[in-house]
């Protein structure tokens, strides 16, 4: 590992490795306003939400790190704190990267970017009618974290209304994570889509508790197969199959590899292992240890 004292390397240099470790980062295109009525876009992607009762949405424009210039969006809601944080998707992403272009204060990035701005119900700022998901916002707070280039300035927002695409909710009430169509911000200029092929489920251990690595059997937890990860899929089980259902489906399933590999073990336990594995990458995390407890059944 190589160790970074964050005092002994320039702003620019921190800045690129933070970013390039912590993605991806979704993205607050926010919409402000300042007290003469100029409308203002720009997109953060050091934002995330913080709280749901309230509700509370944080994002912060920090300080140039070469000019150690505040931004438009930092100064817009000292005069008028109020933001509307519209969600980015696919659709708009170039539209979005377009209206980051440093244009001179009183230049419409709706405009530039061929938005469309559409009024808000509660506050003043626009909303991005293209925007899938729309938060109108009161800026509670705004906390600074330095005075110097690169230190960040956090706009604390409560939203008071949050506009949905009626095409995007599904038939329980939820947004729809495949129909949305998200993007966020990596290192450097590169960005990532959250779409089919790079989506995948991991159920919250919400009201359950796996047994642990600690239960795991020791075969199974020093196997030369299965990484880190598949034992903590193994791991999240509440409870082992039973002997009944293991021989049943060493029957059924996997009486074939047992009768051409009786006299093999080493080999036989190589393929059990193997086959759990890609169980494991198919989510059947039942039959995965079922198949790796037919080894000693």
């Amino acid at each position: 590992m190589l160790t970074f004292n964050p005092q002994e390397i320039s702003v620019q240099r921190l800045h690129q490795l933070l970013l390039g470790s912590i993605g991806p980062r979704p993205i607050a295109f926010a919409s402000t306003m300042n007290a003469a009525g100029q409308a203002n876009l720009a997109p953060f992607s050091f934002f995330n939400v913080f709280s749901a009762n309230p509700p509370i949405l944080i994002f912060s424009p920090a300080r140039s790190g070469r000019t150690n210039e505040t931004k438009d969006t930092y100064k817009n809601v000292k005069e008028l704190p109020e933001v509307v944080i519209n969600v980015v998707n696919f659709d708009i992403v170039h539209q979005m990267s377009l209206a980051s272009s440093p244009y001179s204060p009183g230049i419409s990035e709706f405009e530039k970017a061929g938005l469309t701005a559409i009024p808000s119900e509660t506050i003043k700022p626009f909303r991005v009618a293209e925007a899938p998901v729309q938060f109108e916002c009161r800026v509670n707070e705004v906390k600074e974290l330095g005075n110097e280039g690169g230190a960040g300035n956090l706009i604390i927002c409560e939203v008071l209304r949050m506009h949905v695409r009626e095409d995007l909710i599904d038939e329980k009430g939820l947004i729809d994570q495949h129909k949305i169509d998200l993007v966020s911000r990596m290192g450097g200029d590169w960005y990532v889509r959250a779409n089919e092929q790079s989506m995948f489920e991991v159920k919250k251990p919400i009201t359950t508790c796996g047994i642990g690595f600690d239960a795991l059997p020791k075969d199974i937890r020093n196997s030369k197969f299965l990484s880190g990860n598949d034992l903590g899929q193994l791991a999240g089980i509440e409870e082992l199959p039973n002997e009944t259902d293991v021989n049943e489906y060493k029957l059924i399933e996997l009486s074939e590899l047992f009768v051409s590999l009786e006299n093999d073990a080493v080999e036989l336990e190589t393929q059990l292992h193997q086959k759990a594995k890609a169980l494991l990458s198919e989510n059947k995390l039942e039959e995965a240890w079922l198949t790796l407890l037919a080894f000693n059944n």
